[in-house]
């Protein structure tokens, strides 16, 4: 009797125990005995401890800043620019299996391209097609994160530092041009 008590609270356990609440905007992906089984979520799940085991993912949009970087234009001059890039997992078996951290994968990926990208405009165009550039920033980064089952929404070019003898020769022509 107390063999079968003992089991009994056993077998509880271990129901309750692999009894996952998944949130609306999380999804698990399951591995069975080491091998990806799928993709489960919203609400109330099975996990079987011991045979099961799972990995979380956030299905929401991140945003992600781009630290300062110092670019070098194709005129040759250098300024500092930061950026914020705003992506989405969309399928969480890819991200969890293709790549060992998408997250610091499309920070690096987001930052090589924005140096490659922004040296070859001019200042001028930097200045005033960034609606342009941030298209192309994002169509970049997002074919290059599809494999992962990452989605790029918008990359957007937040501050261009201009180092302060270009400020100056600026406001001079400005200057000049108006007293013509």
């Amino acid at each position: 009797m107390e063999l079968m008590l003992g089991l009994g609270a056993i077998l509880i356990a271990y129901t309750f125990s692999s009894i996952k609440v998944i949130k609306e905007y999380e999804r698990y992906v399951i591995f069975t005995l080491g091998r990806a089984d799928g993709i489960r979520g919203p609400g109330m799940q099975f996990v079987m401890p011991v045979l099961q085991n799972s990995k979380k993912d956030d299905t929401r949009i991140m945003t992600m800043p781009i630290p300062l970087q110092e670019i070098i234009t194709k005129d040759n001059v250098s300024v500092k620019t930061a950026a914020v890039c705003f992506f989405q997992v969309v399928d969480p078996l890819k991200a969890v299996t293709k790549i060992e951290d998408p997250y610091a994968a499309t920070n690096q990926i987001a930052q090589t391209t924005l140096r490659s990208i922004l040296g070859q405009h001019e200042l001028d165009e930097l200045l005033t097609e960034r609606d342009i550039i941030n298209t192309k920033l994002s169509a970049i980064i997002d074919r290059q994160t599809e494999g992962w089952g990452i989605k790029v929404i918008a990359v957007e070019v937040k501050d261009v530092e201009i180092p302060e003898n270009m400020k100056r020769a600026m406001a001079k022509q400005a200057e000049a041009e108006r007293e013509r």
